[in-house]
């Protein structure tokens, strides 16, 4: 269980422990075991406490303090993103690394439907300057008419002033 390596004991759990460099390792084990970290309340991930140690004042367990209250828009980010199946089960409090999670699904999906609507109007305009080029359209043809119409009205502009 215990591993002496210079300076440092190093504990299967992945814990070291600092001694002095001389220290055997029988008064190490002792020190170790007489600290208070076997103590210490854990907590799983969903804030209940393992059983182990203290649960705080009056048997109180403390929830995981980076907990977030999601919005109106989180909350339709975590149905759209598949992580609920109804507005109901959301709870009050959501860890911010689900919301966080729930926002990159959805920007990588908005993304996605982004691609498809760029790809579907290619297509679009693909068809639109086939059948311009069916009608004998083109941009030059239109800007050419466009110019002519541009002097036509100078010009009778112009015999306007001139009367």
């Amino acid at each position: 269980m215990l591993a002496a390596v210079g300076s440092l004991l190093h504990l299967r759990l992945g814990l070291a422990f600092r001694c002095a460099p001389g220290t055997p390792l029988e008064v190490a084990r002792r020190r170790f075991a007489a600290s208070p970290v076997w103590s210490l309340p854990r907590y799983s991930s969903d804030g209940a406490s393992s059983g182990r140690g203290p649960a705080g004042p009056a048997g109180k367990v403390h929830r995981v303090p980076a907990e977030h209250r999601p919005s109106q828009f989180d909350k339709k980010i975590l149905l759209w993103t598949g992580r609920f199946k109804s507005m109901e089960e959301i709870p009050p409090r959501v860890p911010p690394e689900m919301i966080d999670a729930a926002r990159n699904k959805a920007r990588v999906k908005a993304c996605y439907i982004m691609i498809g609507l760029t790809i579907i109007a290619c297509f679009a305009v693909i068809a639109s300057a086939k059948r311009a080029v069916e009608r004998h359209e083109s941009l030059t043809s239109w800007n050419l008419a466009k110019k002519a119409k541009w002097r036509e009205e100078a010009a009778l502009a112009a015999q306007a002033k001139a009367k």
